[in-house]
């Protein structure tokens, strides 16, 4: 019984340290901090992020104005011009890891899964509803099988510090909520849904802590 707890544990911080290896790069000289997850406090404000839904790249020799929102390429642009270890195709791989993996914690009322990945706010609202789960003795049961779409739909590098990267993802999943008694009250546990998710993930770029870490969640229904 031992061993096989030594071996969960293993494995539990294996999966924790691919998602931090793919949602950021270290470069060697990190500090070790309580929360490396924290994220800048302003960076929870849905109002730091800003649509912007084109992608083509605007011509250099045309002037764009401060008050003009660039374009979704360039302001992936300006991020990467910023933190040069920014790849958006690395990015979307990570966000695809985390969106599973808070999915899980969050069905299973993993708190301790939760909180570094996540904005203070971001965990509260989560982790009241899972308080309120447990209070009526309901199970949520969440399975994702497949991610269909990922893509960066907005990008912002807000005071020239913080890195807002928005994320598009549908995916099927099995989502099921039962009683106290095991019935099933919500759902299908044969059933197929697809879900699309907007979330936005932010890193202070100043910061030597390569993570990032989920600060708004926008369902689409």
């Amino acid at each position: 019984m031992f061993i096989e707890i030594v071996i969960f544990a293993m494995i539990a911080a294996f999966l924790v340290y691919r998602l931090r290896s793919v949602l950021g790069r270290r470069t060697g000289e990190e500090r070790q901090r309580p929360n490396p997850f924290t994220p800048a406090p302003s960076t929870a404000k849905p109002d730091n992020v800003v649509p912007l839904p084109e992608r083509n790249r605007p011509r250099p020799d045309v002037a764009v104005s401060p008050d003009e929102p660039l374009s979704l390429a360039a302001s992936i642009e300006q991020i990467r011009a910023a933190d040069p270890t920014f790849e958006e195709k690395h990015f979307l791989e990570g966000a695809k890891a985390a969106f599973s993996m808070i999915v899980d914690a969050f069905a299973r009322g993993d708190t301790a899964t939760l909180r570094p990945l996540l904005a203070d706010d971001v965990y509260e609202s989560f982790a009241r509803v899972i308080r309120d789960r447990q209070a009526a003795g309901e199970q949520h049961e969440a399975r994702i099988e497949f991610v269909r779409e990922a893509e960066v739909v907005e990008a912002k590098l807000d005071a020239g510090r913080t890195a807002l990267v928005t994320v598009r993802l549908v995916t099927d999943q099995v989502n099921v909520v039962r009683d106290r008694d095991g019935t099933v009250i919500d759902g299908d546990p044969k059933a197929l849904v697809e879900n699309v998710d907007v979330w936005t993930f932010a890193r202070n770029i100043r910061s030597r802590d390569p993570n990032w870490s989920l600060v708004e969640v926008r369902p689409v229904q």
